[in-house]
């Protein structure tokens, strides 16, 4: 299966990934905390590259790509801790979290290319 280059519908599909797993999983008082912060964390990582996409200014953009790579590295961190909570699930989570660490390594780079 590859993957879409374009980041926008890729930033998306992976949102949408990780809210069709969260929603597949039983909520307690341990798991619902971190499932809401995944949720916010994923979901800030398309909505920031949207906004980067129309920054007003190449520091504007620089910004809102550093946010994009922050968010992903915040949401690696959640995955990582869903996963002690359903560890029946570790196959499915260690792929979410595989999906991040590319998108935290294009943001990387576009950060990067744009300090020069």
């Amino acid at each position: 299966m590859t993957k879409p280059f374009d980041l926008e519908e890729r930033t998306a599909i992976f949102s949408e990934k990780v809210i069709v797993l969260c929603k597949s999983l039983k909520q307690d008082i341990i798991s619902r905390p971190i499932i809401d912060q995944l949720i916010r964390s994923t979901t800030s990582i398309g909505a920031n590259y949207m906004e980067a996409n129309g920054a007003s200014s190449r520091k504007d953009f620089r910004n809102k790509i550093h946010i994009c790579k922050k968010e992903t590295q915040e949401t690696k961190y959640w995955l990582r801790i869903l996963k002690q909570c359903f560890s029946e699930r570790e196959e499915e989570i260690s792929m979410l979290w595989k999906e991040a660490q590319e998108l935290t390594l294009i943001f990387q780079k576009i950060t990067s290319s744009l300090s020069n």
